[in-house]
């Protein structure tokens, strides 16, 4: 059952729509400071020479990327944050050249496309539980059976015994937790659930694991951008963004007990130690459709992953098709130095090494 919301939410979520609308039109990353200062990808793909639309998640290094090459080769790329869902949408379509996603896309996806599609990793990132509890000034700490159940609805006080055990002498309030959830098809929401059905037995049954879900409780915002707004300008709120966007926004971040019984800060050391084992772990030829959710390790951040920009192996224009690898290679080498400045951890090497022999072998000419 949705839980009633308190008087004056409205008013309050009606703010939060109008910030969320304002930012929208300013390209849709929220904070441009995100972007290190590049123009923002913008919404018309007039002059652009490619084309591009999906995860909101890697949007900040993904909009410096872009004028970085910009101003290095003087290739256009327009960039579109839409959601994994709709980027997954639009390549299927035929209507970009590349689509970019945080979940990996599935076998049933992939038989939909128009020829066969490589998965690019092209940073690590976390998704963190961000909040605003008014008087909460410390970082609050979180397991993942009290997340799943504050997202199922069974929790629905800030001052919950639980809550209150994991964080002892931080004064919570007796008022209502307030969810907030994506709206859109979301590869964002696809590592939150794809941690939580991994942490807790009652979330995997349902509502499971997706890039969209049918919520218990909550409210919807669309993009990270929309989450980190409603959560800033709602008090009682927590949702679930990408690290950056947390940052960015001023806002507080959980600290998350992993699978070795340690409560971890996200950060870009804990997000590395996550993805570590996964270049010794990918068999020989993958796809690197991989997840690295709650990963061993004492030092591992629980709700880690990696984004992809999906590109198809045999693109209908060589020409486009020489640009996207000259472009991924150029990140792969160049692009990856910027990754820690906007709170991304950088690719292990070892991946970037086979990413790169496979990128040449499709410089040579098609393949399976």
């Amino acid at each position: 059952m949705q839980r009633r919301h308190p008087s004056g939410l409205a008013s309050i979520i009606g703010s939060a729509l109008a910030v969320i609308f304002v930012l929208a039109a300013c390209g849709g990353a929220g904070d441009q400071k995100t972007a290190a200062g590049a123009p923002s990808a913008g919404s018309s793909s007039g002059g652009a020479d490619l084309t591009g639309a999906g995860a909101t998640f890697p949007y900040p290094i993904y909009s410096k990327w872009f004028a970085d090459y910009a101003a290095k080769t003087g290739v256009k790329i327009n960039y579109q944050s839409i959601g994994s869902g709709g980027g997954i949408r639009q390549l299927t379509e035929g209507t970009v050249d590349f689509g970019a996603s945080d979940a990996p896309m599935t076998d049933a996806e992939l038989a939909k496309t128009k020829g066969p599609v490589l998965h690019v990793p092209t940073v690590l990132g976390a998704v963190v539980l961000t909040y605003n509890v008014p008087g909460v000034t410390q970082p609050l700490r979180l397991t993942g059976d009290v997340i799943a159940d504050l997202f199922l609805g069974k929790i629905a006080k800030w001052n919950d015994p639980r809550i209150k055990a994991l964080n002892p002498g931080v004064s919570l309030p007796a008022t209502d937790v307030l969810i907030v959830h994506r709206s859109d098809g979301s590869g964002t929401t696809y590592i939150f659930s794809d941690y939580l059905a991994a942490v807790s037995p009652t979330w995997s049954a349902a509502p499971g694991k997706g890039k969209e879900l049918q919520w218990p409780v909550g409210m919807g915002g669309k993009g990270n951008e929309g989450v980190a707004g409603q959560v800033k300008q709602t008090p009682g709120a927590i949702g679930y963004v990408e690290l950056a966007y947390a940052k960015q926004n001023n806002l507080p971040y959980a600290t998350v007990k992993n699978a070795s019984g340690a409560f971890v800060v996200p950060t870009i050391a804990s997000v590395t130690a996550a993805g570590a084992g996964a270049a010794a772990s990918l068999p020989p030829n993958t796809d690197f459709r991989v997840s690295i959710v709650n990963a061993p390790g004492a030092d591992a951040y629980p709700i880690s992953s990696f984004t992809y920009l999906l590109i198809n192996k045999t693109p209908a224009d060589a020409a486009k098709g020489k640009k996207i690898l000259d472009f991924v290679k150029w990140a792969l080498s160049d692009g990856e130095q910027s990754a820690a400045s906007l709170d991304y951890a950088p690719l292990p090497a070892a991946i970037v090494t086979r990413l790169s022999a496979r990128l040449d072998s499709l410089s040579a000419g098609p393949t399976s």
